[in-house]
């Protein structure tokens, strides 16, 4: 829920980028308005709050996300993102935070307000969610392909980022390692999902396999 008491801001800093708003306001991934509401005071206080409008997004399978705007268009909405529980595990924020700094910097994300205890705000782009009508048109694919190659041109601090697909598949591992454990008298689930050696030898196969190809390493997208 919505931290009681003081919203006292601090500053994400990283050198060639401007600072970042923090504030101490905790938001209840369960019941998000209200939370979402106390951030809207601290970043826009001209806005009449009886009048503010929120609008719950649906789509998001790990973060929970809510619009709030006055603008009947939305051209004013500000974006809160509220982390899914237990997301840190697997997700670094810290770094997450930069890359969303780095992206913006090259004009490949939106503005970032601020960050809170569990998210973060952003700006709002009007936009269409593709679907697979549209990537199969020429027009739209091309677009695609030119803005994920323009991701991949970055060089995130004057240099190539660091490899990060080893250490996430065994964090991966680590963190499933207790569930598989635990399903596995399930006679469904032996059967469907391989074993914990099997998918670290699948992990090391891969690693030995890649790791000769010489592709470079770039800035891409986690999905």
């Amino acid at each position: 829920m919505a931290e009681k008491g003081s919203a006292a801001a601090g500053l994400h800093g990283r050198r060639g980028y401007p600072a970042v708003r923090c504030l101490g306001i905790a938001v209840d991934e369960n019941n998000v308005r209200p939370g979402a509401l106390q951030l809207i005071r601290e970043l826009r206080p001209q806005w009449e709050m009886a009048r503010v409008k929120t609008k719950l997004f649906t789509d998001g399978i790990t973060n929970k996300l809510m619009a709030c705007y006055m603008d009947e268009g939305m051209a004013d909405a500000v974006l809160v993102r509220v982390y899914g529980r237990k997301t840190e595990l697997f997700v670094d924020r810290e770094n997450e935070l930069k890359n969303f700094q780095v992206l913006r910097a090259h004009g490949c994300a939106p503005n970032l307000y601020c960050t809170f205890q569990n998210g973060l705000c952003y700006e709002f782009m009007q936009g269409t969610a593709l679907g697979p009508e549209h990537v199969r048109r020429p027009q739209i694919f091309r677009l695609i392909a030119w803005e994920m190659a323009k991701i991949h041109t970055i060089h995130a601090n004057g240099s190539l980022p660091k490899p990060s697909l080893w250490y996430k598949l065994h964090k991966y591992l680590t963190i499933v390692k207790t569930e598989l454990i635990t399903k596995a008298s399930n006679p469904r689930f032996r059967q469907e999902v391989p074993s914990l050696e099997v998918l670290e030898q699948e992990v090391a196969w891969l690693k030995e396999y890649l790791s000769q190809l010489g592709s470079p390493i770039v800035l891409c997208h986690n999905d």
